[in-house]
């Protein structure tokens, strides 16, 4: 018995430990830097939504853009130069949130609760490798830009561009909680991570932006 108990207790302290290395964020579906620290403490980045947005130049033959824009050359988000950085993503499915009495009313109206939690993550749609890129932004008048393709003019002989991507680990760390591990290092300057809408927001054509800056 003694040793059952003890084993129960050295169980909670490891889960709680681990919550303390990697804990819930505030606000769920965002990404929000994980300062690896002595506390492991979290910061929320620059929360924006914009619409895919394009602009030509003489009528087309000066070139065009087609891209995100969004206020602000600078985000008001600053991480310090690393050699290396972690994010979080969290749906929040870690932390269960329904009381037995909403437990009731679904069953009440014929829906299972059991089931609802596991509809929750069908098909991988939360999951970040899937939904979400991290841009390098350009800064120019007052604004940032993710550019999806930027063109040269009808005579220019220049390739098709657009912003730089950085690729991202994804480590599943409980469910509906992911760390994301950036594969190599950030210069100095801006970036954004782009969410992909679902459901009724992605209706109007935008994006979920979290930006920040690497001083």
């Amino acid at each position: 018995m003694k040793y059952l108990m003890l084993t129960i207790l050295l169980l909670c302290v490891s889960i709680y430990l681990y919550a303390q290395k990697y804990p819930e964020p505030e606000f769920n579906n965002e990404v929000v830097f994980l300062k690896k620290d002595s506390t492991h403490t979290l910061l929320r980045l620059e929360k924006e939504s914009s619409k895919m947005e394009s602009k030509t130049k003489g009528a087309g033959f000066g070139g065009y853009e087609m891209g995100y824009i969004f206020d602000g050359e600078k985000s008001t988000i600053r991480i310090q130069k690393a050699p290396g950085y972690s994010f979080v993503f969290s749906t929040g499915a870690s932390v269960k949130t329904a009381s037995p009495q909403q437990d009731s009313i679904m069953r009440a109206n014929g829906m299972d609760p059991a089931m609802m939690d596991g509809m929750s993550g069908m098909g991988g749609m939360n999951d970040p490798a899937n939904t979400i890129t991290l841009y390098k932004a350009e800064s120019a008048k007052g604004k940032r830009k993710i550019l999806m393709q930027k063109a040269g003019g009808a005579f220019s002989m220049g390739k098709n561009k657009s912003s730089d991507k950085f690729t991202f680990s994804v480590k599943k760390i409980r469910e509906g909680y992911w760390e994301l591990v950036i594969d190599k290092p950030l210069t100095r300057g801006e970036y954004a991570f782009s969410m992909i809408n679902i459901g009724a927001g992605a209706m109007d054509g935008s994006t979920v932006l979290f930006s920040f800056g690497v001083d």
